[in-house]
This record gives C-alpha cells, structure tokens and sequence, in this order.
C-alpha cells in the first residue's frame, strides 16, 4: 500500500523539483539559503544509477533556471556505490564538470559507517580536481572523525559537521548524547580553525548556543560560518539567525522516495508523531 503524500508534507517539499519549487523560494523570500536533495538511496542496477545522474543534472539546471540560491545534496549509494566505485566515481565526476561549469556546488552526504571510508577517498578525489565546488559531511558520533576532520581541514574542504543519524555498534561510534556533544565541539573547533567556511547541521539548542558564544569568544564574525537545519523543522529559528547575521540554510529534500526520510524524521522527536497524526484528520 502506497501512503499518501500528504503525511510527508511537513518534512518534504514535494514529489518531484517542479512541486518543491514554490517552498524553496518562500525560503529564499526570507534570507535562507537551501541545499536540495533528491531522495533515495542504495541503487542496485546501473541504469537506475545513470539515471539518477541525469536526475542530479537537471536539478543543477533547475536550480538556475528559477534563480535560486541552493545548491545540491547527493547520495553516492545512488549513483551506484555498492555497484562498482570506478563506475560511481565517473557518475560523479560527470555531474561535478556540470556543477563547474555552471559554477555551482555538490554536497556528497554520508552514509552508514559501511560507505564511510569509501566515500572519503573518492571525495578526496573530487576535492583535488574540482575544489570550491564540491564539499562532503562528517558525523561526529564516529570514533574516527576528530581524525577525519583534522585531515579534511588541512585540505580546506568544505565540510558540513553533524552528530550522525545512523544506528552505529559502540565499537564505531559514540552512544550517549553528552559524549556525543563533545565529540561534535572538539571538531567544530578544528574546522573554525583550519577551514574557510564551515557548516553546522544541528537542531540542538546546546551546540547551537555553544558555537554562537564560541565564535563570539574567538572573534569568529558570523558570516563565516554558517548553521544548517532541515526542511519542516525550526523556521523561526533559522529566520532569526539569518536576522541575527549568520548564514543559514535550509536543507530541502524531495522526491517519491520520501518514506525511508520521513520514517527517520517520525523516530527523531515524538511531536513529529503528533503533527502528522493531526494533518491525517484534516480537510
């Protein structure tokens, strides 16, 4: 049974770009920046891959097209990761000569702990040959991560930090939310340090207020920094921080691939549960 769209409307913006465009301008309306992400994940046959390559394409151009202020956030299980990685490497270089040529950015997600070192090698690759148009994300929770974001930073990439949404056994990654925290400010602090333009995905009040009075301490100016949440969660709160004078973007996912997403965003906060029980009963 196909669930109806409606109950992922507060977390997603649409099932396909052209539904998603109308948000992502009422976003840009109110000083936000945006990354767009198409959903999905784990492809396992070439031409699905291909194809979603082609999908990564034309979003870039979409983007342009409308005059938005977004870049793109991909998936490289979705360009064919557990296929063969030369065959994903070329699939994204074919899409970061685009994001180049039409001087925009490619945000390469993280996956589970399986895809981690794998999609730092071919990142570091990408890195090398494309620079400012290509950046990547690193999950605090990970034990390995302080050295991953000291390394990364020596390189100057662009890197988004969060705490990591996947379930992770404790020999990999941390399991307690103050452990996890701390975790997150240690490497925060190397990248204010070592990088250009860092970015923060995090809905946590405590990290939120951590590093505008760590930045404020440091002399860091705002705008050299910059805070992400996702789509459907804490407008207000991004609306002020962009009123404040920090950068703030707003991560945007769409597509009819929303479940997997949506289900995530259900099991991170119980009056997600609510909301949506709420909208079921709706006119």
């Amino acid at each position: 049974m196909k669930l109806p769209f409606i109950l992922a409307k507060r977390f997603v913006a649409g099932e396909s770009f052209t539904e998603s465009v109308s948000e992502a301008k009422k976003l840009n309306n109110k000083d936000l920046k945006l990354t767009l992400d198409l959903l999905g994940e784990n492809v396992e046959d070439r031409q699905t891959a291909t194809d979603t390559v082609d999908a990564y394409i034309r979003l870039l151009e979409g983007i342009k097209e409308q005059g938005l202020i977004s870049s793109i956030s991909i998936k490289l299980t979705m360009m064919g990761l557990d296929i063969d990685h030369d065959f994903t490497r070329e699939n994204l270089f074919r899409l970061l000569d685009v994001a180049k040529e039409q001087d925009q950015f490619v945000r390469i997600d993280m996956e589970g702990s399986d895809h981690t070192q794998i999609t730092l090698d071919i990142f570091k690759e990408a890195f090398e040959k494309y620079g400012k148009h290509v950046g990547t994300v690193i999950q605090s929770m990970l034990h390995r991560s302080l050295n991953d974001v000291k390394e990364l930073a020596e390189m100057g990439a662009d890197i988004r930090l969060v705490k990591g949404a996947y379930s992770e056994p404790s020999k990999i990654a941390l399991q307690n939310m103050p452990a996890i925290r701390e975790a997150f400010k240690e490497q925060a602090k190397v990248l204010l340090e070592k990088t250009p333009f860092p970015r923060f995905g995090t809905h946590d009040d405590e990290l939120i207020d951590w590093l505008k009075n760590y930045t404020a301490e440091n002399e860091i100016p705002k705008d050299r920094f910059e805070f992400q949440m996702l789509y459907g969660l804490r407008e207000e709160t991004m609306v002020q921080l962009s009123n404040d004078g920090y950068s703030a973007r707003v991560y945007v996912p769409f597509g009819t691939d929303w479940f997997p997403y949506f289900k995530r965003r259900l099991m991170e906060r119980k009056e997600n549960v609510w909301f949506v029980l709420s909208t079921m009963f709706k006119k």
